[in-house]
């Protein structure tokens, strides 16, 4: 039996193998996706496919993988795993993402036994899918790519050179495909290496045993902030724009929270169903999008591990928009980035001192894609921009960060967006006013300009624009997310999420949303609105009709007229 610094030892070398792994992918990816913005999802994990071990990226990504293994041990039988044998699984509904997020993971053996997983998972840029770039309107699994179920693109440490074929000649972008697919290979065999190494210095025994006691020890964690929560149950209702095909049409998402003395339970029940567009959930996605909210209330301060979420049950109902069965198309993910605010909402009602308002509410991505004409060659980039995070009940809302769906990621910058692509861009900044006023204010979003020098296609993922996000006792709703064409031209365009063929000249911007307010925002301290008027965040208008506050050009208060505005 491993003894606790022993544990504790294994548990920091998984860690620092993990890390390892995600430096060893952004060191020989070809995606910017993957190596500016991070867009991935890590793990070790043990012999049953649960993590002990990963390293920050997309948020949602790390649970998703732990059901691509399980579906994949489920499907081919663990005896079929051999040493050396690396794996990739896209198809939806078992590996938890869409078709162009495929997960490599690799089996881990040392003396002839099967000891663990290594895991990774990236954002592609194509597999034949229907549309170049990203999918928006697809209604059948069949349009959106390839698919493969749990297939060998290494066995027994060989190339499979069959599956490298297949995946080249189904994508427009075989040389970029194939190389980040590749990274993620190279990335799995060093976290397959560095946990035999473990293995090796204190035996598969005491491995195992520690990775029992990692995974313990976070649920016991778990379970004892779980114990510190209000019990009750409540409910909340949001909307995406649209599903992609009804574009009239607004997409519930509702949940139900329950929280006891044992479990929270987070039940989608009520959301829509028979949603004809792809942004159908696979139900993996929906189990590690409410994953991240319970953490984040439970275990915020330590690493992820299964054991986390042993306390946490989540319900959803086959055939609705949170839980995709076949052939319902997935392409367009974006409900897993929206739903978990969701939950948030419904928590808000019983626990409002340990939620923050509404942020922005989505990631607010834009892609391009096209011919640079410097070159010559085709190029795809695409960024996710920042938003304004909700008030909370001890502080203001951050401005211009990730959104909570990916907190492990960043945006790509605009030096790379230039030098790699036709864009310009031409303005990026904070949106003033955008932030939900309130007692502690939203943060507020941002906005970017991007301006065409060839023709391009555009593709914007933004899918709340049509509702604002929402604040908490008495604060303001932040102002939506919306993306404008052309603006200040009689082609001028507001739109949210779309698929635009744009001419050389033509102009796009990217404006996010702002955060909910916590609070009366007459509560709100005189000398905390004046200091946000100087740094631009509130305009001096703003700060006198929402906040009452007379703020002078010079950044001082003018006591009696602040005094006659807040009566």
């Amino acid at each position: 039996m491993a003894d606790a610094i022993t544990t504790e030892i294994i548990r920091h070398g998984l860690l620092a193998a993990a890390e390892e792994i995600a430096r060893n992918l952004c060191r020989t990816a070809y995606n910017t996706v993957v190596y500016e913005i991070h867009d991935y999802g890590i793990g070790i994990h043990d012999a049953n496919g649960d993590v002990v071990a990963d390293a920050p990226g997309i948020a949602v990504f790390t649970r998703g993988n732990d059901a691509g293994i399980k579906h994949s041990i489920e499907f081919l039988g663990a005896d079929s795993m051999e040493a050396g044998d690396v794996f990739i699984i896209n198809h939806p509904y078992w590996s938890s993402a869409h078709t162009l997020d495929p997960l490599v993971f690799a089996p881990i053996h040392f003396d002839g036994q099967l000891i663990g997983f290594a895991s990774c998972r990236v954002h592609i840029t194509d597999l034949n899918q229907k549309d170049p770039g990203y999918v928006l309107d697809s209604t059948d699994k069949a349009q959106e790519g390839l698919v493969m179920p749990a297939s060998k693109l290494y066995r027994r440490g060989e190339r499979n050179a069959d599956v490298f074929n297949i995946i080249r000649f189904n994508s427009r972008t075989p040389k970029h495909t194939i190389g980040d697919i590749q990274a993620q290979v190279s990335a799995c065999v060093t976290g397959v290496k560095r946990t035999q190494e473990l293995a090796e210095k204190y035996g598969v025994e005491t491995l195992g045993e520690s990775m029992r006691t990692i995974n313990e020890h976070g649920e016991r964690l778990a379970r004892l902030a779980l114990a510190k929560l209000p019990r009750g149950s409540w409910s909340a209702t949001d909307y995406l724009d649209h599903d992609g095909i009804d574009l009239d049409t607004l997409v519930k998402m509702h949940c139900t929270v329950t929280v006891t003395d044992d479990e929270m339970i987070v039940d989608w029940t009520g959301s829509a169903e028979n949603v004809r567009g792809p942004i159908n959930l696979p139900p993996g996605q929906t189990e590690a999008l409410s994953s991240l909210i319970f953490k984040s209330l439970t275990t915020p301060d330590s690493p992820v591990v299964a054991g986390n979420f042993a306390p946490l049950r989540v319900v959803t109902v086959p055939g609705s928009v949170m839980h995709a069965v076949e052939p319902m198309p997935t392409f367009t993910l974006w409900t897993g980035l929206l739903a978990g605010e969701v939950i948030l909402k419904a928590l808000a009602q019983g626990m409002p001192d340990r939620v923050p308002a509404c942020s922005g509410g989505d990631v607010c991505s834009m892609m391009g894609l096209g011919v640079n004409p410097r070159t010559g060659d085709f190029w795809q980039e695409a960024t996710n921009e920042a938003v304004g995070y909700g008030g909370s009940a001890t502080h203001d809302g951050e401005d211009g960060i990730m959104h909570l769906s990916e907190p492990g990621c960043r945006n790509n910058p605009v030096e790379v967006l230039e030098a790699k692509s036709s864009m310009i861009i031409d303005h990026y900044g904070y949106r003033p006013d955008t932030g939900g006023a309130g007692r502690f204010r939203g943060g507020v979003g941002v906005s970017r300009t991007y301006r065409f020098t060839a023709p391009a296609t555009g593709i914007c993922l933004v899918y709340k624009t049509r509702t604002s996000p929402w604040s908490i006792d008495g604060g303001l709703e932040g102002s939506p997310n919306r993306v404008v064409l052309n603006p200040g031209t009689p082609r001028e365009v507001v739109q949210g999420g779309s698929y635009n063929q744009l001419d050389a000249g033509e102009v796009l911007v990217n404006q996010t949303g702002g955060g909910g307010g916590y609070g009366n925002p007459f509560d709100r301290d005189p000398a905390a609105v004046a200091r946000d008027v100087r740094n631009g965040f509130v305009s001096a208008l703003a700060a006198r009709s929402d906040y009452g506050v007379a703020v002078r050009p010079d950044y001082t208060i003018d006591e009696a007229e602040t005094a006659q505005l807040r009566g």
